[in-house]
């Protein structure tokens, strides 16, 4: 189907990605008017009239002026400063010469200035988030048109229509379907969270994804290409991006938290008790003493004696001395009604990677064909991952790792970098999914080992290792190896087959046609492991009235096995494709029985926190990466880590400095505290002034 251009245009961004992900890329060439040698100038100058321009929204600068004037416009400070007139009038202007005195009008204009510069100054050092975000892709790009070669570009003058070419090493300009590709893998993490590389290709989707990011012929804004090449046709530019929708999200007015909004409700209070009151005590002395002007008079000092003063300056003096405390515990507090927010939190969302998990690859097991712990399975894995010559991931990284530990205990892992020599590799491709070395050992023995994704692994191996022998694979025992790789799956293992073969082909005739009736000899299982603290800081939490909700763009398997071994309930799990189809009244009841989402898009999280905050809860969120700064924003309490990105700082309100997170249970026990001693001193001076 091709749609025409004026039909494109009606499309929302999400419809238009989809679009161009389930056509065949000729198709959405045409719609876009333009070819795989790119766009005439007429089409370009459209395409940039239709689309827009390739820039995110820039955050406004507030008028420094406008913004101290604001500091001072609140219920209860409006409260203070008219009084404080009525003060002046009374205490001085109209007061006898001897009775004259002007401490209470000085008092109440010192806290109320006080507090106003305070709140000004929290508000110059608030966020910058969708500047970072902007300074991020301040990049160049390979852009082909009007038939001319290729041309290096800034970003911001990439155009819908556009063809551009991306190699490992380059961030990808804006959102982009794939229309030829080789060995292209690319890291998503700044939108999904996922530290995995991700393959993608040229071809049409038959399904429609469940998401965006999902889909493997489109790359977005912001990703970063590892290795491979490809060539791509822009679809989306500037705000309109997946990645932009973030920075916009960053960059709306904050919504009010539950600091304030308690703030305002007991300045309303105050209000209210005054109208009540005043008249009440203006009517009583008219109507007694036949004075109305000493009423008026009488009236306004009691509204003055109804007003706690000195509730600027305490709620300043309580919140100071909570922050030095937080200070102490390694916390940084970067708004001071922060403190009391996270003490009033009922409600934490926290991502999973990086947060809740160490977010590095660790090799958790190397294990025979049945399960048991087995060297030889490390020590072959150890010489293809240190031999090959391509670009080593992370899982190569955690198999080196693992193996230099281990070598003080096992004789058989010393020196296996000197011990044996490379003869040849074929290299790891995403069709094969496997990666061949050939190493030969003090013998001249050549031995062919392969690694690989189970199900590839599976096809090229014929036998497998039972007690050293080399037995057929066949019946049962694919079965029962199936199995013990499943039960790895279902722990949140991601999973590779090890298989080795003796005396393949000759130097210079060694090749892919050699890797088959390979010898199956057993498995790598990894897993990104859970912070040591979590577990017990989860724990303290509960026991403080406080429900954790996971948010993450993980997968559910992983993300379920992660959450069972913190002891996070997860009965039921809620994919980002199922909040889509509902409505704002069902995500509501959703919410609250769920405690575990996965699969989830930024603004996803974001709704998630929003509605949270709708049914009444104090909703912190914890997060590290770009993908959660929405909800980290949306959120009453923003709290990150001390490794996480920039962005992730600069949208929380507080930052852990150590990994702990047994420092979140001080942090709200010291918010407690805080809120306790501001309580005191309303009901005191209320109660007393009345």
């Amino acid at each position: 189907m091709i749609l025409k251009s004026d039909e494109l245009q009606t499309l929302t961004t999400n419809e238009r990605l989809t679009y161009a992900a389930m056509n065949p890329a000729d198709d959405v060439l045409l719609s876009l008017h333009t070819t795989q040698d790119g766009m005439s100038e007429y089409d370009l100058m459209q395409n940039r009239q239709l689309y827009g321009k390739n820039e995110l929204e820039e955050i406004k600068k507030p008028n420094l002026l406008i913004e101290f004037l604001k500091s001072f416009i609140n219920p209860f400070t409006l409260i203070l400063l008219t009084l404080a007139i009525v003060s002046f009038i009374v205490d001085y202007v109209l007061a006898s010469p001897s009775e004259k005195t002007l401490i209470t009008p000085i008092i109440i204009i010192i806290m109320v200035s006080i507090s106003a510069v305070l709140e000004f100054w929290q508000s110059t050092k608030s966020n910058n988030a969708a500047s970072a975000l902007s300074a991020m892709v301040k990049v160049t790009t390979l852009v082909k048109r009007n038939h001319q070669a290729a041309e290096e570009i800034d970003v911001s003058a990439v155009v819908v229509g556009d063809i551009i070419s991306l190699s490992a090493g380059d961030m990808i300009p804006a959102d982009v379907r794939i229309i030829e590709a080789k060995d292209l893998f690319i890291t998503q993490a700044a939108l999904t969270g996922e530290s995995e590389h991700v393959e993608k290709f040229a071809h049409a989707l038959t399904d429609e994804p469940s998401s965006l990011t999902s889909a493997d012929n489109l790359a977005f804004m912001g990703s970063d290409v590892i290795s491979g090449f490809a060539k791509g046709v822009v679809v989306a530019v500037g705000s309109e991006t997946i990645f932009g929708a973030i920075s916009t999200s960053i960059n709306e007015t904050e919504v009010k938290t539950a600091f304030e909004m308690g703030v305002n409700s007991i300045s309303m209070l105050l209000i209210r008790f005054m109208l009540v009151m005043v008249p009440i005590v203006l009517f009583i002395n008219g109507f007694t003493k036949g004075n109305w002007i000493e009423a008026i008079m009488f009236g306004l000092s009691v509204a003055v004696g109804l007003t706690p003063e000195m509730l600027p300056m305490i709620i300043t003096t309580s919140l100071a001395k909570g922050a030095q405390m937080m200070a102490k515990e390694k916390t940084i507090v970067k708004n001071l009604s922060a403190i009391q927010n996270i003490g009033a939190m009922d409600i934490l969302c926290t991502d999973k990677t990086g947060t809740l998990t160490q977010d590095e690859i660790i090799l958790e097991y190397h294990l025979d064909v049945f399960g048991k712990e087995n060297e030889q399975v490390l020590r072959h894995a150890f010489l293809n991952a240190h031999f090959q010559t391509g670009l080593k991931n992370l899982l190569d990284k955690s198999i080196i790792t693992r193996t230099r530990q281990l070598a003080s205990q096992h004789n058989t892992l010393k020196n296996l970098e000197t011990t044996y020599t490379k003869v040849d590799e074929v290299p790891f491709d995403f069709v094969r999914r496997r990666l061949s070395v050939v190493v030969s050992d003090q013998n001249n023995k050549h031995q062919m080992i392969t690694k690989g994704a189970v199900e590839e692994m599976l096809k090229v191996c014929s036998y497998v290792q039972v007690n050293n022998e080399a037995v057929k694979l066949e019946g049962d025992l694919t079965s029962d190896i199936l199995k013990t790789v499943d039960d790895l799956n279902k722990r949140g293992m991601r999973v590779i087959a090890v298989a080795q073969k003796t005396n393949p082909s000759p130097v210079n005739q060694f090749g892919i046609q050699d890797e088959k009736d390979m010898v199956l000899i057993g498995y790598l299982a990894f897993l990104d492991p859970p912070k040591e603290s979590a577990r017990p800081a989860l724990l303290r939490l509960s026991e403080l009235g406080v429900t954790t909700k996971v948010l993450t763009g993980d997968n559910d398997v992983v993300t379920k096995a992660i959450c069972d071994m913190l002891d996070i309930y997860t009965e039921k799990i809620v994919l980002g494709d199922v909040l889509d189809s509902m409505s704002d009244d069902e995500l509501s009841i959703l919410v609250e029985e769920v405690n575990v989402f996965a699969k989830l898009s930024p603004l996803q999280k974001q709704r998630i926190v929003t509605t949270l905050r709708t049914n009444g809860h104090t909703v912190g969120f914890l997060g590290d990466g770009i993908n959660d700064a929405p909800a980290m924003k949306a959120a009453d309490i923003g709290i990150s880590v001390d490794t996480a990105v920039d962005i992730a700082k600069e949208s929380s309100e507080v930052i852990l400095l150590e990994k702990d997170l047994l420092v979140l249970e001080k942090a709200i026990i010291e918010g407690r505290k805080t809120y306790a001693n501001m309580m005191k001193y309303i009901k005191m001076t209320a109660s007393s002034n009345f």
